[in-house]
């Protein structure tokens, strides 16, 4: 109870040191040194204890020698560790985590040791609990009593508390973890995060958060984790500064399994939609098709392994199957479901598309067999309502044919498609009924809407009429001013426009096509004829600095936000290319300092970059805006904020502390359309080994 007196003395004294810094008038107290008592023998004159943030910090050397204990400083890990009687201490230099007893018992300390001066601070509370010695402190007095006649009860930093695990406990699979948060510090809590430490290092990586204060924490573990681990609850106020939070020693064993769902064991079936569970988390899956007839094998590949994948076979793939997930783990190790045998009996589908029922055509139409058999045949067909005639539209040996009906088609008719097998037999689609308009167009193909041409243009025709010939002719929207760019043309051979100088400006253009002596003319087609200097993607460092230099910028966000470094690094090299390819306006040559390619307009306005679109059935380059900002830390910040803000990425929020788990969310939550991109990400954290900026300490 005297003990307890002490302590209770300590914290209540020490907040009046912290507010004595000046005296109503402006002059400085003058402060006395503090006392340092070891067994009756003053030793303040080998290091003062010091008042930081509220807490006395003593010298641990000086008090530990002077008791009998032995203490040795690892230059190379920065650690103190300290050996009396049966006890032992564990520290790490700058961080909370403090070891007991040859880590049987694990605690975080309310202030991190520290370097001051050349000599290791500690709390005073830490000396108690770690030689369970007495300690007291006079305020008054500014005395520091440390008498290793007494004895102390090892005291708890937080009322923070994992109640779910013991120490040394042994995790195999996904486990809901419980902890106790006390009422008074639940208002303040904006993050609960699992982390995992390394017990050699005091550093590991984040593997389970939740925002706000949580009591059951689920875990999945991975392979990587596997051996003796510190599960460190911590708790975050919103600036995301440390208030809180426990520690003990777990063993993660996990012996992976992979149960795969979907699949029903010797079912006959058309399709399958695979999905899975696991016990781990894997990087990514694949499934494999083994077909117990042939034995040819049939892989998906890099599949997320929170997703699903359906599987429609052939007619030609039909027979029974052995079906498996194989889940890979961050060192590419595979672990494979239970196989599951299934009957695939797909039944012949044939369908023709590229129009619709009741659709009206007057332009051309791509046409389509789709059908899950081989065919060495196809033939579009067309047949008339009154009549009941049906014609030839092609015959192609496989694929699209682009049609464009004339008036002979005009009115209601059915449209259909014939294929022969590869064993000689027709088979035919449903008829689909449409109207055909069959009125004469022409349309004009190799420039498009707002197209900048700067070089040249290949231009070309498409008609519903037989063409004798063809004339193309440009107009300056400002001055009327036509010019013919070539006369007389043959209708089936596309010409080379080659722009001039002298052409600069905004221009239309038009084909005028003769056939059955008549004259058809194309719709005018509004565009941009640019001659001057124009600017392309510019680096914004050099390639070999590139690393370094997003780096420091995903760091300085990962500290501010929790969002995996790892991944933030990754998504900057593969959207610039290392850094060698940012948008800069093509016609000023303005640098957006844009690392991700967002569109639109930030605070610096836009540049104006060519980009891709599709008219007329043709690809062409079109101007579109994408952002400027002042500097990288303008774009590196708006990026985030996306990612952080916008309902959609809500997914990605909750495992953006994981760099894997980030990968596919983001690709989830509509980032990007590209398939491989979680895969080209997790590739890039590889190759450069950007894992370790995720690595984290308890500070």
């Amino acid at each position: 109870m005297k003990k307890m007196r002490w302590i209770r003395t300590l914290f209540c004294t020490i907040g009046v040191f912290s507010l004595m810094a000046f005296t109503g008038h402006g002059g400085a107290y003058a402060v006395e040194p503090i006392q340092l008592i070891v067994d009756g023998n003053d030793i303040t004159a080998l290091s003062n204890p010091i008042i930081e943030n509220d807490r006395v910090l003593v010298p641990l050397r000086f008090i530990t020698e002077e008791i009998g204990a032995e203490i040795i400083w690892d230059s190379g890990k920065r650690t103190v560790s300290v050996e009396k009687d049966d006890r032992t201490l564990l520290l790490w230099i700058d961080s909370r985590l403090v070891a007991y007893n040859n880590g049987e018992e694990y605690q975080l300390s309310d202030v991190a040791p520290k370097i001051i001066n050349e000599r290791t601070y500690v709390p005073l509370r830490l000396v108690s609990n770690a030689l369970g010695v007495g300690i007291a402190w006079d305020g008054e007095e500014r005395t520091v009593t440390v008498n290793s006649s007494e004895t102390s009860v090892k005291e708890s930093f937080y009322e923070v508390k994992i109640i779910s695990l013991r120490a040394k406990e042994l995790i195999t699979e996904e486990t809901q973890i419980a902890v106790l948060i006390p009422a008074k510090v639940r208002d303040q809590v904006r993050e609960t995060q699992l982390i995992f430490i390394d017990p050699e290092t005091a550093k590991g990586f984040v593997v389970a958060r939740e925002a706000g204060a949580e009591d059951l924490i689920t875990y999945l573990p991975k392979t990587e984790d596997q051996g003796e681990k510190v599960l460190v609850l911590a708790l975050y106020d919103k600036n995301r500064k440390f208030i809180g939070g426990d520690a003990i020693p777990v063993r993660i064993g996990v012996n992976p399994q992979v149960t795969l769902l979907g699949v029903e064991a010797g079912a006959v079936v058309d399709s399958v939609t695979m999905d899975q569970t696991f016990n781990f988390l894997p990087e990514y899956v694949n499934y494999e098709l083994t077909n117990l007839g042939t034995g040819k094998v049939t892989t998906i590949s890099e599949r997320d392994p929170q997703g699903t994948y359906t599987w429609i076979p052939t007619m030609e793939k039909n027979g029974s199957y052995l079906i498996k997930a194989i889940a890979y783990d961050g060192n590419g190790s595979p672990y494979e479901s239970e196989g599951v045998p299934v009957t695939f009996a797909v039944e012949r589908k044939l369908a023709l598309k590229g129009v619709s029922s009741g659709k009206t055509i007057n332009k051309p139409v791509t046409l389509l067999a789709s059908r899950n058999f081989d065919v060495k045949e196809t033939t579009y067909m067309v047949r008339d309502l009154q009549s009941g005639m049906a014609s030839e539209i092609a015959t192609v040996p496989y694929g699209e044919y682009q049609w464009f009906p004339g008036a002979e088609y005009s009115g209601e008719k059915e449209l259909f498609v014939r294929v022969t097998d590869v064993d000689g037999v027709d088979h035919v689609s449903e008829p689909i009924r449409v109207n055909i308009a069959g009125s004469p167009r022409v349309y004009l193909h190799g420039v498009g809407p707002k197209e900048v041409i700067t070089k040249w243009a290949e231009l070309s025709v498409s008609s519903n009429v037989d063409l004798e010939s063809v004339t193309y002719i440009m107009t300056n929207r400002i001055t009327g001013e036509r010019r013919v760019l070539a006369e007389g043309r043959n209708p089936d051979e596309a010409f080379k426009y080659d722009a001039v100088d002298s052409d600069a400006g905004n221009m239309t253009i038009h084909a005028e096509a003769m056939g059955n002596g008549k004259k058809y003319e194309s719709e005018k087609i509004a565009f941009v004829i640019y001659r001057d200097t124009l600017y392309g993607a510019k680096a914004i460092i050099e390639k070999d600095q590139f690393l370094g230099f997003a780096s420091n910028l995903a760091l300085g966000s990962f500290q501010k936000t929790g969002m995996s470094a790892a991944l933030q690094t990754a998504q900057a090299i593969l959207e610039t290319a290392s850094g060698q390819r940012l948008p800069v306006d093509r016609y000023s040559g303005k640098f957006s300092y844009n690392l991700f390619g967002i569109k639109g307009s930030a605070d610096n306005g836009s540049v104006t970059c060519s980009t891709w679109e599709v008219y007329n059935g043709m690809t062409y380059h079109v101007d579109a805006d994408f952002r400027a900002y002042n500097n990288i830390d303008e774009s590196w910040a708006d990026h985030k904020r996306i990612l952080l803000e916008l309902s959609r990425y809500e997914p990605f929020r909750d495992v953006m502390y994981d760099s894997t788990q980030g990968a596919w969310a983001i690709r989830r939550a509509g980032y990007a359309t590209d398939p491989k991109y979680p895969m080209k990400l997790i590739n890039i954290i590889k190759k450069y080994d950007l894992e370790k900026l995720d690595e984290v300490g308890i500070q």
